[in-house]
């Protein structure tokens, strides 16, 4: 039986990579064997990608040279890791996929999402999680999280502008509106465990 593969998309301090965590542990508790993975990363080739594309200055790649970046670790990961567990029957969480790729390149760096997602089905088939859970959060809420959780420390894209990252909010909530079926807008405010026990009733569905 094939399992399921579930991404955890949202801005900067929007809670995915702890709600990540959280959710996996959740579905384990059901007795459900989970993968947790991460973009950029989550396959040997794909961390080495990571470290060019999250270090260094905010403008040292170009929105095309990230899409292709990006495309490139999403393949490996897809090869490597993902489509292995799937196969084997296990749920695989992911903290963030495509659609990072589409709010961030796709709408913020202005290439478009079509053009984005040309990428990702070369690269990995058009290959799509079964459910995306859209974390939300104000900007301002999300901005002093990212800053608590990092002493400030932010990578290359946390270092990027206002307005770029109000345009990845919109990229976002543009997503959702396209992709209703897939993509599940999640409120991402209050406590940890209530976020979570939220995640989990988008999925009741596929459990």
């Amino acid at each position: 039986m094939n399992g399921r593969f579930v991404t955890l998309e949202g801005g900067e301090g929007a809670g995915k990579s702890t709600q990540s965590r959280r959710l996996a542990a959740a579905l384990r508790a059901r007795g459900i064997d989970v993968v947790e993975t991460r973009e950029p990363g989550g396959s040997p080739g794909a961390e080495a990608i990571r470290g060019l594309l999250l270090s260094g200055e905010t403008e040292r790649w170009t929105a095309e040279t990230e899409a292709l970046l990006f495309a490139a670790a999403r393949a490996d990961h897809v090869a490597r890791t993902i489509r292995p567990a799937l196969e084997r029957g296990a749920w695989v969480v992911c903290d963030r996929f495509l659609d990072s790729s589409l709010a961030y390149q796709g709408f913020a760096g202005a290439l478009g999402w079509e053009q984005v997602m040309r990428l990702h089905e070369f690269g990995s088939r058009g290959f799509l999680p079964d459910r995306t859970l859209l974390l939300e959060l104000p900007s301002g809420d999300a901005a002093a999280r990212e800053f608590q959780r990092d002493g400030g420390a932010l990578d290359r894209f946390g270092r990027k502008s206002g307005a770029y990252h109000e345009a990845v909010a919109e990229g976002f909530r543009t997503l959702a509106r396209l992709f209703p079926d897939r993509i599940r807008p999640v409120d991402a405010s209050g406590a940890e465990a209530d976020v979570t026990e939220r995640l989990l009733a988008t999925l009741e569905d596929l459990l």
